[in-house]
């Protein structure tokens, strides 16, 4: 479970910015209710993802040692009016070049006051990788594009997810990640698409089933763990990675997308209602 390296994720940051741009300038209507966060609309999704990236560009542009209130980053609800795609679009480059700017400039080990995990530039630019990769998923779903993830993204984005699932876990005191301590649960994740480590094949060869790319996730009363591999549990999530990303992160139903669950769907159900704190 190797974590990416810092120019990696500030690439794939730059790389979803232009995706997000790509939807936002598809001709889909911005007013249209996103599925997967029904609470808002694509417009309102765009400006809350710009949004987010400009308050992590002046907290590591500024080596922040305490979280900046709202009020202080300029421009973060976006541009003026509604419903005009090509200034949303400029306003959500604009935002994409500042983080990115920042972030490279700062590299990995600056630090910065974090809400999680090590509070340093480096958590950051993960953070914000899975951060926009995900609401990015939101918004393809939304307009009827076509979406996919690298596959070192899409492994990195489960490993993420599942860190900060234990931080809350041992940290905060949040009621749905405390009935998530309970023993003997335990979930596999198999990507039926990826190796065991995404984009490192031999010289791009076939790689056997043994060993695609899994997780094995155990639901302890110490809080959650997980480990690479495959190994027998209650219920397995099997299917392309991209797919197998999005369920875990409740993006996708369980019976979509070349998905399929064996096993106890239960337990895998259960994950998905508690942990969506965030």
């Amino acid at each position: 479970m190797t974590v990416l390296s810092h120019d990696r994720y500030c690439d794939e940051i730059a790389h979803q910015v232009g995706e997000l741009r790509t939807v936002v300038t598809s001709g889909t209507d911005l007013a249209a209710t996103v599925p997967t966060c029904p609470d808002w609309s694509l417009e309102q999704l765009v400006r809350h993802m710009g949004g987010a990236l400009r308050w992590v560009d002046a907290l590591v542009r500024t080596r922040a040692q305490e979280n900046i209130p709202d009020e202080r980053i300029p421009l973060l609800g976006g541009p003026d009016g509604v419903g005009d795609a090509a200034a949303l679009d400029d306003w959500l480059a604009e935002s994409g070049e500042l983080v990115v700017g920042a972030l490279r400039e700062a590299g990995p080990a600056a630090k910065v006051w974090s809400w999680a995990g090590v509070p340093d530039s480096g958590f950051w630019a993960r953070r914000m990788t899975h951060e926009i990769t995900v609401h990015r998923a939101d918004a393809a779903l939304a307009a009827g594009l076509p979406y996919e993830v690298a596959p070192d993204v899409a492994a990195d984005a489960v490993d993420e997810w599942l860190q900060l699932v234990q931080w809350v876990q041992r940290h905060e005191p949040h009621a749905a990640a405390g009935e998530l301590l309970v023993a003997d649960r335990a979930i596999q994740l198999h990507a039926t698409d990826a190796p065991a480590e995404p984009g490192a094949g031999p010289g791009g060869t076939a790689v056997p089933p043994a060993e695609a790319w899994g997780r094995v996730v155990e639901l302890t009363e110490r809080g959650v763990v997980w480990r690479p591999g495959h190994e027998e549990t209650a219920v397995t999530l099997r299917g392309p990675l991209t797919s197998v990303l999005l369920a875990f992160y409740g993006r996708l139903p369980l019976d979509g997308s070349g998905l399929e669950v064996l096993g106890e769907r239960e337990v895998l159900e259960f994950w998905l209602e508690k942990a969506k704190f965030g």
